[in-house]
């Protein structure tokens, strides 16, 4: 069975830096689309940052870029983002996403991900 756990999140003032971790496990370590969204109270879920299987390969949504950083770490079957010069819009509740095919590029829809975890809670303060 597969399992996604986040972990990372927490409170922060603004202009700070946060790093989330994504660990998968049941799976075998391999080259697989990632991705991080997120969702703010009253809103709905959107897509952050994705990795494709080539770790060369990213995608940002505009309003994150230049400010978060998608990698991963294929030994350890983990993705990261690396969130700096936080904002109080930057608030939410951040999902980790997987592919569960090999070898695709960057996916930035929900319904292209199979597995999801359960969240970590992101708080910037003004």
């Amino acid at each position: 069975q597969v399992q996604v756990v986040e972990s990372g999140g927490g409170l922060v003032q603004g202009g700070g830096s946060l790093r989330l971790s994504c660990a998968v496990s049941g799976r075998t370590p391999g080259l697989y689309a990632m991705g991080w969204f997120r969702q703010a109270p009253g809103k709905e879920r959107e897509f952050v940052a994705g990795i494709g299987w080539s770790s060369s390969d990213t995608n940002y949504r505009d309003s994150v870029t230049g400010r978060f950083t998608i990698s991963r770490d294929n030994a350890k079957n983990t993705v990261f983002l690396q969130m700096n010069s936080l904002k109080p819009e930057d608030t939410a509740v951040y999902y980790c996403a997987v592919d569960r095919i090999y070898g695709r590029g960057v996916l930035t829809r929900e319904d292209d991900y199979d597995y999801w975890g359960q969240g970590t809670q992101v708080t910037v303060s003004s």
